[in-house]
């Protein structure tokens, strides 16, 4: 299990001001391939719809960003990179990340991670919950590095947008 509070000295108002794309559900993939950890508490709740799991979610690719430069900054090498946008009243409900793609793509990589960096300083209503820790009153650029074991939530119950940095790859050696 891999949980490491991390440091991005990095930029972010690119992440914040970029064009984000029509919003989506978050859910779309956690109704059926994390029936683990909802069977628990009775199963998917009916009340997550699209209008309250609503993101915004940019992708960045390596024309946009230099990823070898990040990922030296947070010690991984990176794979992927998206930023999301969440508008007030939205959530993420709890779920683990399956880095279906990662393990896909590079079978034999043991570990995958994400990296989820916090792009403004924290706003009234916004929060990330691991495990039995929540997070919040952060600064931008803070954030944490996690695997597949680390189940995890996000909402926003605030006023403002919240805006999230998604690096996914592996640690580095």
């Amino acid at each position: 299990m891999h949980n490491q509070k991390i440091k991005f000295k990095y930029d972010c108002n690119k992440f914040v001001t970029c064009e984000y794309p029509i919003a989506s559900s978050c859910i779309k993939h956690q109704v059926h391939e994390l029936k683990d950890i909802h069977d628990k508490y009775g199963g998917f709740p009916e009340s997550y719809k699209f209008d309250n799991t609503k993101i915004r979610q940019r992708w960045w690719n390596k024309d946009e960003l230099d990823f070898k430069q990040i990922g030296k900054l947070i010690g991984m090498d990176v794979v992927t990179i998206s930023s999301i946008q969440q508008p007030p009243g939205q959530v993420v409900p709890w779920h683990r990340d399956t880095f279906f793609l990662l393990k896909k793509q590079f079978p034999d990589r043991p570990q995958p991670v994400r990296a989820l960096i916090m792009l403004e300083d924290w706003k009234v209503g916004h929060y990330v919950q691991h495990d039995n820790a929540v997070f919040t009153h952060w600064s931008a650029g803070d954030g944490y590095i996690w695997d597949e074991d680390i189940l995890h939530l996000g909402a926003n119950a605030g006023m403002q947008d919240k805006f999230t940095l998604q690096i996914s790859g592996f640690l580095k050696n």
